[in-house]
């Protein structure tokens, strides 16, 4: 889980978020967003790359306005910045200005360190942003995201998840949703091996992408394999929703920067280039047909047919062929 300085304001006028993890990344990206925006709902907010802080970039995105509005400059991969602009950071962090929120996420290391030390030494808010290579700090992270819930979940329970889902934080923080949503009362191992034992080898997800990039064969034989190894199937469901739906978002949206595209839709930049990579076949009329199928699929699995596995068959392949809608007559 991310860790935070003694100083937890995220309004702070620098936050620094160093790590390669990219989750806790966008997490603490999002935090200062939310809060600023809880604080002036036009707060403008600038998701800026390397390549797009040139010298002088800076300086223009937080000269005075003659309407004082506030703002959230986010600087991503900021190890990487030009020396010239780096200066320029430098520069702004021994005077920031009034109403001006400045996010600099940093990588860590030797790269770049000359601007980590400066943003410390100027009494940055920092977070801690490690990748999570140890089992232990994955089990940490896994009842650190139930407690954020509110909800108790055993011991055994998160161990279980852990070695059932992996390594991918974002998938572990997806199940404790899921889990959270559709589970009441204590979470124990019973309850998380009926959802996810044999799932490290054929996750809902893997089915949900292989059905929205039109891989039909594929994608039935990862949900045969979910299945045979207990995946539950409301899971499947679930991943096949939020798959469909990301594409019916992107296609519907404007073009644009994933990360402007990110804000805009509530995804994570990584997502937005997946999908877009997925979307390349779809139609506003297949995104449609698959929606239908998902919640057909959703009714069949929670007792509205006889064979949720069916069910899920079916979805699956509708949406596969809706995948490479774009171009049949």
């Amino acid at each position: 889980m991310a860790k935070k300085s003694a100083n937890d304001d995220p309004l702070a006028p620098l936050t620094l978020a160093v790590g390669q993890e990219d989750l806790l990344l966008d997490r603490a990206v999002r935090e200062v967003v939310a809060a600023a925006k809880a604080a002036d709902a036009d707060t403008d907010v600038r998701d800026l790359n390397p390549e797009q802080l040139q010298p002088g970039t800076l300086a223009e995105l937080t000269s005075p306005s003659l309407f004082a509005e506030r703002k959230v400059v986010v600087v991503r991969n900021a190890q990487d910045l030009s020396a010239d602009t780096v200066k320029d950071v430098k520069a702004y962090l021994s005077a920031p200005a009034e109403e001006i929120t400045l996010v600099l996420l940093h990588a860590g290391g030797v790269k770049g360190k000359g601007l980590l030390d400066a943003a410390r030494k100027a009494g940055a808010r920092e977070i801690a942003c490690p990748k999570m290579t140890k089992p232990a700090d994955r089990l940490a992270f896994v009842r650190q995201e139930f407690r954020a819930t509110g909800r108790s979940a055993t011991p055994e329970a998160c161990q279980v998840l852990v070695d059932a889902i992996g390594s991918d934080l974002r998938e572990l923080a997806s199940a404790v949703s899921q889990l959270v949503a559709d589970v009441e009362g204590t979470i124990d191992e019973a309850v998380v091996g009926r959802y996810y034992t044999g799932r490290a080898e054929a996750s809902s997800f893997t089915v949900a992408d292989r059905a929205v990039e039109g891989r039909a064969a594929e994608a039935l034989e990862a949900l045969r394999w979910s299945l045979a190894t207990g995946v539950a199937p409301v899971m499947i469901t679930s991943a096949l929703a939020q798959g469909v739906r990301a594409i019916g978002k992107l296609s519907s949206a404007r073009g644009g920067r994933p990360a402007d595209l990110a804000r805009e839709l509530g995804m994570p930049p990584w997502k937005i280039d997946r999908v877009r990579q997925q979307m390349r076949g779809w139609t506003p009329d297949g995104v449609a047909v698959a929606l239908r199928a998902v919640a057909e699929a959703d009714a069949g699995v929670k007792g509205g047919g006889d064979d949720p596995g069916y069910a899920l068959e079916k979805a699956v392949v509708v949406i596969a062929r809706a995948a490479r809608s774009r171009g049949r007559g």
